[in-house]
């Protein structure tokens, strides 16, 4: 491929954190001009890392990295950095350039309907809804009028109707574009094909194709694969037990013996690395809170946001020991607030009783402790030190002994909702508050939280904007802020 075709091009790169965290080993693709990428790989695997290298932001440990240095590159992470959350709308969008742009306003006004937004200049962005944050991260790369363009789980905390205007937007999207996402009828709608990242063999494999495709043509490699490997172990047992027969012999019949081995060896070599699947994490319960009775929470009025300005409602629930609540409603409306006025006890019509242990699981990741290591993250909630039952349960989500020394601040957000996970079932909370669980999740571990959660004995209070996900799920109540 000629390299004026070519947008982006890795070849042999090898990268990885300190000296016990290997992320690519001699991975090669390129990335034609024009064209819609898909990027998967577990939780954890380095999708990000990539999307640094592209940018420059990380340096690779060997091989080379071909960027266009023509193209201006736009990258809309997975959630706008800390440090920008008390930022006015206008500043952050100043921010993304390196030099002052004059007239921004209108430029800002422009993208933020491209994005179906409205959102007043002033307005501090930590003050937006989560749906409207990952507008405002969309919006932040457009504004840059860029030839690439890099979204990292975009449809996160995105509604229907936010998903749905993305995807109208992607399909008419005329430039480069990489994409990280979950959400397979999203990616099938837009997708050339697929940079499959596998966590086990460090390498990046490419596919053309759309979604469905290209998902289907990855497990009929991996059955051939398999297939492949079965007959040649079939054949190296047959040669190593007629190396040990005629060697027995002895005289010449070592010498082919010594063939046999060598013959077995060479099929040892030939065996190709199986692209091994997804880890799924291990059925799970949380455990609720035992000895709680009546009313665990009681919502008799709450404020809902249009158009930026709050108005009160009526409202009349009470939540027992097994009973779920679906909050619905569309992005910008009050859910999350709610939700985190309920977690920490300030919400002005709500009661929790007395004595309810409460897990809240925010979309943000805030209530962990970036400083922590997971191990500490997870021991900080367990009512007693046994330390079987912690290492236990972390491994169940995939948190291993390199992972449980990390610091949460260096985890993939995938892995901090692995990590929020594990706390819920270590802190066994009679009321479950959960604020799209499904965010950075790998779909592979969908089905079993929409197990555990169905299951989960204790009063519950859902907001998830994931169709699918929700279906899934024991729902007793619906409580829509919108009508």
């Amino acid at each position: 491929m000629a390299n004026n075709d070519v947008a982006v091009r890795f070849n042999k790169v090898s990268f990885e954190y300190g000296h016990d965290k290997p992320i690519l080993e001699e991975a090669s693709f390129s990335l034609r001009r024009g064209t819609k990428m898909t990027l998967m790989g577990q939780n954890g695997a380095g999708k990000s890392t990539i999307f640094n290298l592209i940018t420059g932001a990380l340096k690779a440990d060997d091989g080379s990295i071909f960027v266009d240095d023509r193209l201006k590159i736009a990258y809309a992470k997975q959630v706008i950095p800390r440090e920008d959350l008390d930022l006015t709308v206008k500043e952050f969008f100043e921010k993304c350039f390196d030099e002052k742009i004059y007239s921004i306003d209108p430029k800002i006004d422009a993208v933020l309907e491209v994005v179906n937004l409205s959102a007043p200049h002033d307005k501090i962005i930590r003050a937006f809804s989560g749906g409207q944050q990952a507008r405002l991260l969309l919006a932040s790369a457009l504004i840059q009028n860029p030839d690439l363009l890099i979204l990292d789980e975009p449809t996160n905390n995105l509604d229907k109707a936010g998903i749905a205007h993305l995807t109208s937007f992607l399909i008419g999207y005329q430039k480069t574009c990489i994409v990280i996402s979950h959400d397979a009828d999203f990616l099938n709608s837009f997708t050339d094909g697929v940079l499959y990242l596998d966590v086990f063999t460090k390498k990046v494999d490419q596919y053309l194709g759309d979604y469905y495709v290209v998902v289907a043509e990855i497990a009929a490699r991996i059955e051939k694969e398999e297939m492949k490997n079965a007959q040649y172990e079939k054949e190296i047992i047959a040669n190593k037990e007629k190396a040990n027969f005629f060697a027995n012999k002895g005289g010449k019949m070592r010498l082919v013996a010594r063939r046999m081995r060598e013959k077995a060896e060479e099929m040892e070599e030939a065996k190709v690395d199986v692209r091994k699947e997804d880890q799924a994490i291990r059925a799970f319960t949380i455990p609720s809170q035992p000895e709680l009775s009546g009313d665990l929470l009681k919502i008799s009025s709450l404020t809902v946001i249009i158009n930026h300005h709050p108005y009160p409602k009526d409202a009349n629930v009470g939540l027992k020991k097994n009973q779920h609540l679906l909050l619905a409603g569309p992005n910008g409306i009050g859910k999350s607030t709610l939700l985190e006025s309920l977690a920490v006890g300030k919400a002005a019509g709500a009661k929790i009783a007395e004595g309810v242990r409460v897990g809240y699981y925010r979309q943000d990741f805030s209530t962990l402790d970036f400083d922590d290591t997971v191990y500490e993250s997870l021991a900080s909630v367990m009512g007693g030190s046994d330390e079987h039952k912690l290492r236990s349960v972390a491994s169940g989500f995939l948190l291993d002994k390199k992972i449980m020394n990390s610091k949460v601040g260096t985890l993939s957000e995938g892995q901090k909702g692995l990590v929020a996970f594990a706390r819920l079932v270590l802190q066994e909370p009679g009321l479950l508050i959960l604020d799209e669980p499904t965010n950075h999740i790998n779909f592979r571990h969908l089905p079993i939280i929409a197990e555990a959660l169905s299951k989960y004995e204790g009063a519950m209070v859902l907001v998830s904007h994931v169709p699918e996900f929700v279906e899934q799920i024991r729902i007793d109540e619906i409580l829509d802020l919108e009508k």
